[in-house]
C-alpha cells in the first residue's frame, strides 16, 4: 500500500524501462543483426525480456530503499527491538518487494503482442513463478546493499555502480556471442544472464546459444537462497549504531 500510494515510484519502476524499450527498440529496429540471433527477430523482440528484467530490478531495488527511510524515522529500531525472529524481518521485506516486482513485471508481459511476440498460455504460470524467483534474488540483493547505509544518496550511488552494470552485462542489450572474450566471461558469470535465459524460454524467443533451462534455474535458485541467507545473517549480526 505504501508503494502504491507513491506514484513517482510506480512511474520510475515501470515507466522508465518501457521508455527504454520503445525508444531503443524502435531506434534499432530491424537493423539488429547480432551473431546468434535468429533472422527476422527485431530489436523490440530481442529487448523485450531484458525490459522485463529491468522492471523487476527497479521495483525490487526501490522497495529496499525504505529500509534506510525506516531507520531514519526510528521505525526500524522498534522492529529490531520487537520479540520477532530477524529472519521474519528479512522475509517480510524481501517478499513484499518481490510481490511488487512480480506485479509490475506481469503487467508488462501483457504488452508482448506489441512486440510481435505470442506467449503460450501454458507458459504464463511458469513465467509468474520465474518473476517471483528473480524478484526474490534482486530484493535480497537490494536488502544487503541498503541495510548498512545511512543515506538514500549512497544507495543510488551503489545502484548506478553495481546494479545497472549487472543488468547491462546480462545479455539484455546485446548477446554474448560476438562480444569481447572478457565481456563474455562476465556475462556468463552474471546470475541475471540465467534469469534472462529463462525469460526468453518462457516467452518463446530463446536464442540458439542460451544455456539449458535446468542449469539456469539451478543457478538462479542457488543465488537467491545464498542472498537470503546472507541478508538474514547480516540482520542477526549487525551491531552498528542503528541496531
Amino acid at each position: 500500500m505504501r508503494f502504491l500510494r507513491q506514484r513517482n515510484r510506480i512511474i520510475g519502476a515501470l515507466g522508465t524501462p518501457i521508455v527504454f524499450w520503445v525508444i531503443i527498440g524502435s531506434g534499432v529496429g530491424r537493423s539488429f543483426q547480432a551473431p546468434g540471433v535468429p533472422d527476422g527477430m527485431t530489436y523490440l523482440q530481442y529487448f523485450f525480456p531484458g525490459t522485463i528484467l529491468l522492471i523487476v530490478l527497479f521495483t525490487s531495488i526501490f522497495a529496499t530503499i525504505s529500509i534506510i527511510e525506516d531507520r531514519r524515522e526510528g521505525f526500524l529500531q522498534a522492529v529490531l527491538a520487537a520479540p520477532v525472529a530477524r529472519a521474519a524481518i528479512v522475509l517480510g521485506k524481501v517478499f513484499g518487494g518481490t510481490a511488487l516486482a512480480t506485479l509490475q513485471g506481469g503487467i508488462f508481459l501483457a504488452l508482448a503482442p506489441l512486440a510481435g511476440l505470442s506467449i503460450p498460455l501454458a507458459n504464463v504460470p511458469a513465467l509468474i513463478g520465474l518473476l517471483l524467483l528473480v524478484g526474490t534474488f534482486l530484493t535480497a540483493l537490494g536488502y544487503l546493499m541498503a541495510w548498512p547505509l545511512d543515506s538514500t544518496a549512497g544507495f543510488h550511488a551503489l545502484m548506478n555502480l553495481i546494479l545497472m552494470p549487472l543488468w547491462l552485462l546480462s545479455g539484455a542489450l546485446f548477446p554474448a556471442e560476438g562480444a569481447s572474450p572478457w565481456i563474455q566471461a562476465v556475462i556468463y558469470a552474471n546470475p541475471l544472464h540465467y534469469a534472462l535465459v529463462l525469460l526468453r524460454a518462457g516467452i518463446g524467443s530463446p536464442l540458439p546459444g542460451d544455456s539449458g533451462i535446468v542449469m539456469s534455474l539451478a543457478i538462479l535458485i542457488g543465488f537467491a537462497l545464498a542472498l537470503l541467507a546472507a541478508a538474514t545473517w547480516l540482520t542477526q549480526t549487525y551491531k552498528g549504531k542503528h541496531a
